[in-house]
């Protein structure tokens, strides 16, 4: 049988020094002096322009920079290469949210979160594209070319990190930076294939315009082709900085002994249901995590009918909220080139503005839901998206507002419970794909504070069923 991906998929995984190393793996070579850190940012410079004009992720290359600060460097992941997603300030990058609506101008200090990111040594080659603001489940534009499934180019990489996961995945850099206000994390792992862990609402530094918001959605993470990347990342980003309000994380190494009592969540709780292969995906991943012990037993949360409705209406504030306050990043910001998505959300909550209050109280509540369903559970397994990875265009913005925004609630219909509520959850792969050879990705939520749950049995997983790789199908890049 041919392989369905040998017209369409982009790697960038060859003979140089980055090899099919991760990044922990990368990392020891450099550590041992059996990798030169500047080699190595400058093969990973090379992997980005071989896949870049099929993936389009890069939205400002940093080479030369890169390059000069190779060296000297220390942490855990000292000189490997990565990417910062383009919606946290870079100092002398500039920061564009994706949007056209202004021009982004070079940041002068790192944010926060940038400031923990480098704290754990990685050198830094740009920033990846985004969707305006973050607001789409794919990485697509009104106006430019779209991010590209490395797996199969004429599918979405997903969103909001859609730069970020479809470096990782064609094998461009290890690991990257990636933050997710409503499965921003998750959707692109899925999509391309990747581990994606969102989590505990401040278990990392919060971003600055969160902490001013009456629930701040969003975490930042990475999306790394191992478990043990993004296990050792949250480690060493403990180590810059840790919240105090909650359980230390440390170094996850591993799977656990302990067995688990699991819920299995197949229909979303906001009554949209998964199709056929996603929903053998995860019932897949039950029957694999009951032959490794662990008990699966069928779960719902009692959601407020209203939730989708209404997390929709908290959407639609911070699109207002950007237009209202845009001009804070630019004097010249003209909201009325915002893209169509962005203007919908917008008035969608213009017409809903007095609800607000009764939103924000529908919304809190959803952590007493979600507490009640793990009242004897340890974790959930649920689909990450309601189904497989659509073709570019489907979710585009330039689709008419009604008809997206319906598109929209029917796909990303798991993950932003977890965002309201402050929890944890992780993406990763399942061993069923579609028939194009797209990956699905399966999710595990947990009680909050509890990442090290969702590493363990991530570890379980990674080992019980290895993950297929990209690298052995035939990549269409010369």
């Amino acid at each position: 049988m041919s392989d369905p991906l040998s017209a369409t998929a982009v790697h960038a995984f060859g003979d140089d020094v980055l090899g099919e190393h991760d990044a922990v793996g990368m990392a020891k070579l450099i550590r041992a002096g059996e990798a030169d850190p500047v080699e190595v940012v400058l093969a990973a410079v090379e992997r980005v322009r071989k896949v870049s004009g099929d993936l389009h992720a890069v939205q400002t290359p940093a080479y030369d920079r890169a390059v000069a600060s190779a060296t000297g460097g220390s942490g855990v992941f000292a000189g490997v290469p990565s990417f910062i997603k383009d919606n946290v300030d870079y100092r002398g990058l500039p920061t564009g949210f994706g949007s056209a609506a202004y021009l982004a101008r070079p940041a002068r200090r790192h944010a926060p979160f940038a400031r923990q990111f480098l704290s754990t040594g990685v050198s830094v080659l740009g920033k990846t594209r985004l969707p305006e603001f973050g607001f789409n489940a794919t990485t697509e534009f009104e106006n430019a070319a779209p991010v590209c499934n490395p797996w199969h180019t004429g599918h979405s990489a997903g969103g909001s990190s859609g730069g970020s996961a479809a470096l990782v995945a064609a094998g461009a850099v290890p690991i990257a930076h990636a933050n997710d206000g409503g499965g921003s994390i998750r959707i692109p792992a899925a999509c391309c294939g990747l581990v994606g862990l969102k989590a505990t609402r401040g278990r990392l530094v919060a971003n600055e315009e969160g902490r001013t918001l009456p629930i701040n959605l969003v975490s930042d993470g990475v999306l790394s082709r191992s478990v043990r990347d993004t296990a050792v990342f949250f480690a060493a980003a403990e180590k810059h900085w840790r919240n105090p309000k909650l359980p230390p994380l440390g170094l996850v190494e591993g799977s656990s002994q302990r067995r688990l009592r699991i819920g299995l969540l197949l229909d979303s709780p906001t009554g949209v249901t998964t199709d056929a292969v996603t929903r053998a995906a995860v019932t897949d991943t039950a029957a694999a995590l009951e032959t490794l012990g662990h008990t699966v037993v069928p779960v719902r949360i009692a959601l407020d009918g209203r939730f989708a409705e209404d997390f929709i209406t908290y959407w639609g504030m911070l699109s207002f909220l950007v237009g209202a306050t845009g001009k804070r990043l630019d004097r010249h910001f003209d909201r009325r080139r915002m893209d169509g998505l962005s203007q919908g959300l917008r008035a969608h909550y213009r017409r809903r503005i007095g609800s607000t209050p009764a939103v924000l109280r529908r919304l809190s509540r959803s952590r007493e839901a979600y507490a009640a369903a793990f009242r004897d559970l340890d974790l959930m397994l649920s689909p990450v998206l309601a189904h497989t990875t659509p073709r570019l265009g489907h979710l585009s913005p330039d689709v008419p507002y009604e008809t997206l925004i319906e598109r929209l609630t029917s796909y990303v219909a798991f993950t932003p419970l977890n965002n309201v509520v402050g929890s944890p959850a992780i993406s990763v792969p399942a061993r069923i794909a579609t028939e194009d050879g797209l990956p699905i990705g399966v999710m595990f939520s947990a009680r909050n504070g509890d990442e090290r749950t969702l590493l363990e049995i991530a570890f379980a997983l990674e080992a019980d069923q290895p993950w297929r790789r990209i690298q052995d199908s035939r990549p269409s890049t010369s």
